[in-house]
């Protein structure tokens, strides 16, 4: 088998030349880290999770027309993907008042917040990723007003689709980072949602007891991360009680 040639690893994943041009080959990590990497450890069978549940959430969002790098799964850690221009911001929105925004504006956490919110983060982990505005976004020439405007819209509209999905099965999407490239096809140029969707970029509380099945298991040092993370698959219908294996469709919560 020919030797594949990595372009990128980052915290979470490492990125392979595609089989085709213009394709990439995303692998998914067990290594986990917060605080801009001054934590860092494993969460055993994260790869393994993020990949089915990443691979579940961008089928469902282009089923409803959301355009997404994703083009299928190929094994249990990798996923094809379209190669595309990442756009150097993080885009938050947050329903719920927890993590940075509770400790910046000293709101409960859990607090419902009267509309969602959306932020932006330039990713730079030299700067630790600050908070930007619209103003510097398209002063520095990250993304113009154009595409700031598609990915507002997306972002919207991910978060309500996916605040319903999670709903459904006793999960409520706390807030939500997303990343998003330019796609180039036949001369056209479209604004894709890219990375990966899964509780290591979601908050996901049990909607009845508040119990965290994210990341945050693990930036807490809560424990019990790997089984988190497996209960949002199991409650999707990735990993049911009976073992993994592939499924139409989330749980419903009764």
């Amino acid at each position: 088998m020919a030797r594949r040639r990595q372009l990128y690893e980052g915290k979470a994943k490492v990125l392979f030349e595609g089989p085709e041009p213009g394709t990439l080959v995303q692998y998914f990590k067990d290594d986990a880290t917060s605080g801009n990497g001054t934590k860092k450890g494993v969460i055993t069978g994260k790869g393994v999770l993020n990949n089915r549940i990443s691979e579940y959430l961008m089928t469902r969002l282009g089923e409803i027309g959301v355009p997404t790098h994703f083009i299928r799964r190929l094994n249990m850690r990798e996923q094809l993907i379209r190669e595309v221009e990442m756009i150097p911001l993080e885009v938050v929105v947050r329903n719920v008042a927890a993590g940075s925004l509770s400790q910046r504006l000293g709101l409960q956490e859990g607090t419902r917040l009267p509309r969602s919110i959306i932020e932006y983060y330039y990713k730079s982990e030299g700067l630790n990723r600050p908070m930007v505005s619209e103003e510097h976004i398209t002063c520095f020439g990250w993304a113009a007003t154009q595409d700031l405007d598609d990915m507002v819209a997306l972002t919207l509209r991910i978060n309500d689709f996916l605040s319903g999905l999670f709903l459904g099965t006793g999960i409520a999407l706390i807030d939500l980072k997303l990343e998003f490239g330019r796609l180039y096809e036949n001369d056209e140029l479209r604004i894709v949602l890219a990375d990966e969707i899964s509780p290591d970029n979601c908050r996901l509380w049990d909607a009845r007891t508040g119990e965290k099945m994210d990341k945050d298991r693990f930036r807490r040092d809560l424990g019990k991360v790997e089984e988190g993370y497996q209960e949002v698959a199991r409650r999707l219908g990735i990993l049911p009680e009976a073992g993994v294996r592939d499924m139409k469709g989330p749980e419903v919560m009764q």
